[in-house]
């Protein structure tokens, strides 16, 4: 196995995971890889994509983990793989993959990857993005309005109808697993300088 740091950040839909996420990625450049949970969505091709939307997207069901986990022990042990594509319009996979080499660094984003112990146990650090719900929801709302298709009613319906209670079911609670807990998320600028000082000091272990 080669010499990995694997870093998890998790924490409520619009909770901040991305940015932090990216700002490691942008600060150390070449030595970072970021999977994203949501890559690893199901595909569910077997039924129509009316029956797709109405799928609840906030549950642990949803994903296919057993593959992001095989995918980071590989990663781990030097090889590469060939992450899947998942369109948030169609809502489904695509049929293109993408490829991934072995990096220094791997962050996993995601706001359901402390629910599955397996996957916490591969992580050397895990970090939590506890960020006020009124905040998360604006940001969910923004993005899925201008970035994934949505109008405004669906994506509130989502929200009350699965986001918000799969929220308290799993992805609140796994905040216990955590070693880190950023309040405020990318803003957080102290929180951030300490965990890019920690991932610093690791890549300069070598």
């Amino acid at each position: 196995m080669r010499n990995t740091m694997i870093i998890g950040i998790a924490g409520g839909s619009g909770s901040g995971k991305t940015t932090i996420a990216q700002k490691i990625k942008d600060y150390f450049e070449e030595e970072v890889v970021i999977l994203c949970h949501d890559y690893y969505y199901k595909s569910n091709d077997n039924i129509s994509l009316e029956e797709r939307k109405k799928l609840n997207y906030d549950h642990p069901n949803s994903f296919e983990t057993e593959l992001l986990i095989d995918h980071l022990k590989t990663l781990k042990n030097g090889d590469i793989i060939r992450h899947p594509v998942y369109s948030f319009v169609e809502h489904t996979r695509l049929k293109e993959t993408v490829e991934v080499k072995p990096k220094k660094v791997i962050v996993v984003e995601g706001i359901l990857i402390f629910e599955n112990k397996e996957l916490c146990d591969l992580m050397d650090i895990k970090v939590f993005v506890d960020t006020d719900a009124d905040v998360r929801i604006i940001r969910r709302l923004l993005r899925d309005v201008k970035e994934r298709g949505r109008d405004i009613d669906s994506v509130v319906n989502q929200y009350l109808g699965t986001v918000k209670p799969m929220h308290e079911e799993f992805v609140d609670p796994s905040k216990k697993r955590a070693d880190i807990i950023i309040p405020e998320g990318g803003d957080n600028m102290v929180a951030l300088s300490m965990l890019l000082e920690r991932i610093k000091n690791f890549i300069n272990e070598e």
